[in-house]
């Protein structure tokens, strides 16, 4: 077997063989790499009969194929070897006279002019033609004219008119109720995906058990009885293993409640929500009853660590243990249904208050392979390989997120059923979606089981598939998507997401030009989402007083190839450089504060980026409340308190603060809702 016979097939199964580090510097991938990884796609390589074989078995997927997208009008080739004229069926049933030409190998004809899914039928089968209009749903579409703004919320920090251990979607209403009052159109929160509910110590809202669902202890019991008893308020930090147990026997009083006290018509949306759940929801409830069983039983964190016969979610052994355990399935049902009635609240409320948009979920990049969706629906997922990201400066071992992904030949063979599953999940009580890691959409960094980071490859994506699937969901949901394009961003990336109407991120931190200066709110964007931060960066408060570089020096690590004193001098120039730009931009006013005046330092940042000409400015209420801390600090787990901290108090108080509520104001000044006065947009 010779390396270029294996570089050819890793080639053809999508692997990027060389690629450019973030210095630009290139790269390529050793043979004993892409033979682990082709190995874990089930595409055998140990020698040259092997890699032939799946050369054959690669081209055979790939001719196999029923499914094709395109744009609006756009040009499509039709694979068949079938001289019959195909017939065009539109998704409304009707049919539809198709311009087709034979070419030999298959047919060339217009797509529709009509989005959707629509059906061709030729004399070897059927295929299904997803058409795209040309953008998504975009800002210009649901605030036509206008320039808008909104706040980020950790939906676990909030405080409620209920006392509770932690921030629930009930909490979440009252935010939308009072950023709508004040002129807000949107409120991003952090993802609500399912993880483990029996095992609360494992509360990363990114490493998900499946995107499918949701969490069920953000679910609000007071919607179906008011009277529900509330938990301990809690802390200045989450205890999520006694917050969690807490909150989950608590909903099985309530449960207990539903079967007896219930209104039929609440009964009856229980049964239809099951009903339309269909053999998905079934296996989650069994994956959460098993996971719950075998986690007391033996510690077993996912389902690997199940007995054999417990593997496959079509066994004997699984239908006999839901049959056996029907009342606790039944459970696991009634809480999804309740956390999305409630989730579906919370947008009501949004909307009721006035905001264009509304909700923005947050769609984390991947899930944990031990979780409900690699165990229920096992072929949409790459196996024995994770999601991370390759060395670069900040990282120099490169980085392993622990996460499953997507196969891709598996979306091309289903149809994008499992994409189209999640987008829609994403999008079911949300007027937009931020897609976490949007470069994943065109490659992700996957590394061997084992394996070190600096060992992986990049696996490529049918990316414009995926984007003209994300135009066609955004479109039929009527929501806005905002793609994670920060880091490592592939050359034209970002070029072909805003032509699909997919707004990137404009980060305050990033935004400089060529010498390092701040660029002017005028220059960012017009098609992006402007943020002061995120929540894997310093807040504004904690950033103006190094509160980034003294967790780095406390944990002993570097924020960058510099040494702590030099890191100091480069952070008081940046100070000096903000505080400049903020003032040529009418944000600032007066002497540059010291380390200390971080508040009027949040200020002026607010300010600026609400200046900007991105339709949509967005800030975190950590800065909106001048914290000094952020909610995560990546690459570490005990060390910082990540995904843990609470508010001060319930977010009305805290937002008729005089500070917090004269940045709203300005927030609100710079892009006023309609019958508000204020600034005329940038443009």
């Amino acid at each position: 077997m010779s390396d270029d016979a294996l570089a050819r097939l890793a080639q053809e199964a999508g692997l990027l063989v060389r690629w450019e580090d973030a210095g630009g510097a290139p790269r390529t991938v050793s043979p004993d790499s892409l033979g682990a990884i082709l190995s874990a796609m089930d595409l055998p390589c140990a020698d040259s009969a092997q890699i032939a074989d799946s050369q054959e078995r690669l081209k055979a997927g790939a001719a196999a194929s029923t499914f094709l997208t395109a744009w609006t009008g756009e040009r499509v080739h039709l694979v068949s070897s079938s001289a019959a004229r195909p017939r065009l069926m539109l998704e409304d049933g009707s049919a539809s006279a198709l311009d087709a030409v034979y070419e030999g190998e298959g047919w060339s004809l217009d797509a529709p002019l009509a989005p959707g899914y629509h059906r061709i039928e030729t004399g070897g089968g059927a295929v299904t033609l997803a058409v795209a209009p040309r953008r998504g749903f975009t800002v210009a579409d649901a605030a036509p004219g206008r320039h808008i703004w909104g706040v980020a919320a950790q939906l676990y920090s909030l405080r409620g008119r209920r006392s509770e251990p932690f921030g629930e979607f009930g909490a979440l209403a009252d935010l939308c109720r009072s950023m709508g009052g004040r002129g807000a159109d949107a409120l991003a929160i952090s993802p609500v995906h399912a993880l483990f509910a029996a095992d609360p110590a494992r509360f990363g809202p990114y490493a998900p058990s499946t995107r499918l669902f949701l969490n069920v202890l953000f679910a609000d019991p007071s919607i179906l009885f008011a009277d529900t008893p509330a938990g301990a308020p809690g802390g200045e930090l989450i205890d999520w293993p006694t917050a969690g147990a807490d909150k989950l026997a608590r909903l099985r009083s309530v449960f207990a409640r539903f079967q007896t006290q219930a209104p039929r018509d609440d009964r009856s949306r229980l049964e239809a929500f099951r009903r339309e759940g269909g053999e998905d929801l079934e296996r989650h409830a069994r994956f959460e009853t098993l996971h719950a069983h075998f986690h007391a039983e033996t510690g077993a964190r996912g389902w690997q660590g199940w007995p054999e016969a417990f593997h496959d979610p079509a066994g004997a052994a699984v239908a006999e243990f839901a049959a056996r355990n029907a009342a606790e399935v039944g459970f696991h049902v009634f809480l999804q249904w309740l956390a999305d009635l409630s989730l579906a609240r919370a947008q009501a409320a949004a909307k009721d208050a006035g905001m264009a948009v509304g909700l923005i979920a947050d769609l984390a990049v991947g899930m944990d392979a031990g979780g409900s969706h690699a165990w229920s629906r096992p072929d949409d997922l790459l196996h024995g390989l994770s999601v991370g990201a390759p060395p670069d400066l900040f990282q120099p071992a490169g980085q392993d997120w622990g996460l499953a992904a997507f196969s891709p030949a598996a979306l091309r063979r289903s149809g994008y059923h499992a994409f189209l599953s999640t987008l829609r999940a994403a999008m079911r009580h949300a007027g937009g979606v931020r897609i976490d890691h949007a470069m994943g959409l065109r490659r992700l960094w996957l590394t061997p089981q084992g394996a070190r980071p600096t060992e992986g490859a990049y696996l490529q994506y049918p990316f414009e598939d995926m984007m003209r699937l994300i135009a066609l969901e955004s479109a039929r949901a009527r929501a806005i998507v905002v793609g994670e394009d920060l880091g490592t961003v592939p050359p034209g990336f970002r070029e072909e997401t805003t032509s699909a109407g997919m707004m990137g991120m404009r980060v305050l931190w990033f935004e400089r030009d060529a010498h390092g200066g701040f660029q002017p709110p005028q220059a960012w964007s017009r098609d992006a989402m402007a943020m002061t931060s995120t929540h894997d960066l310093p807040t504004v408060a904690g950033w103006w007083r190094e509160r980034d570089i003294d967790w780095m020096a406390q944990l002993g690590r570097k924020a960058s190839q510099a040494g702590p004193a030099e890191e100091r001098a480069a952070r008081e120039a940046d100070r000096e450089a903000l505080w400049r730009a903020c003032a040529e931009a009418g944000a600032g006013e007066g002497l540059q504060p010291p380390p200390s005046g971080d508040q009027a330092a949040v200020d002026a940042a607010v300010d600026y980026v609400a200046r900007s000409a991105c339709s949509l400015a967005i800030v975190p209420l950590e800065d909106i409340l001048g914290e000094v801390e952020q909610p995560n600090l990546p690459g570490t787990i005990d060390e910082h308190p990540n995904w843990r901290g609470r508010l001060p108090a319930d977010s009305d108080i805290l937002l008729q603060e005089p500070r917090v509520s004269a940045r709203l104001e300005r927030l609100a000044h710079e892009r006023p809702a309609p019958g508000r006065p204020g600034r005329e947009p940038a443009s």
